[in-house]
């Protein structure tokens, strides 16, 4: 059973609202693991599988440190049902030699669990692209910065 609509995006929108706090530097990454139910599952296309709310909060600390350059704005959001697709793009810092940013393509897929959490996140991004734009770019990682795991779990499997 799906929840009503309302609610649904009425936890979007305070998703998207603590987003754009983050991007503006007034929120830090880890705080939108309060988003999310306390078994949640979050897929990120270089970490892999992370799951529990704790773990995710700790995901978020480790994987965005170092990042605090980067921009992720938000382009759409898609809401059937329980389920929200979120277009994005990742933004490098600097310019290409043409004047535009170094930007990726990205989407995630929430499912929405009901008091106002989200139960699952999976967010895809071509990392082929992102590896060739860093190396373009002569980006470097800031302080702090931790690469993803060597062997990184894999599932992609929703939760029950």
């Amino acid at each position: 059973m799906t929840h009503p609509r309302d609610e649904v995006a009425e936890a979007v929108d305070r998703y998207r609202t603590l987003r754009e706090a983050i991007g503006r530097g007034e929120q830090s990454w880890p705080v939108l693991a309060d988003l999310f139910t306390e078994d949640a599952v979050y897929i990120d296309p270089a970490w892999g599988r992370i799951e529990g709310r704790d773990e995710i909060r700790t995901f978020m600390a480790d994987s965005m440190t170092g990042l605090e350059d980067w921009t992720f704005p938000i382009e759409f959001i898609a809401i059937e049902g329980d389920q929200v697709v979120i277009k994005w793009t990742q933004e490098l810092p600097g310019t290409k030699p043409d004047g535009t940013r170094w930007t990726q393509s990205g989407y995630s897929t929430l499912l929405y669990a009901g008091d106002g959490r989200f139960s699952y996140e999976e967010d895809l991004l071509n990392m082929a692209h992102v590896i060739e734009d860093i190396v373009a770019s002569g980006w470097l990682p800031g302080p702090g910065f931790a690469p993803p795991p060597a062997q990184p779990n894999r599932d992609v499997s929703r939760p029950a």
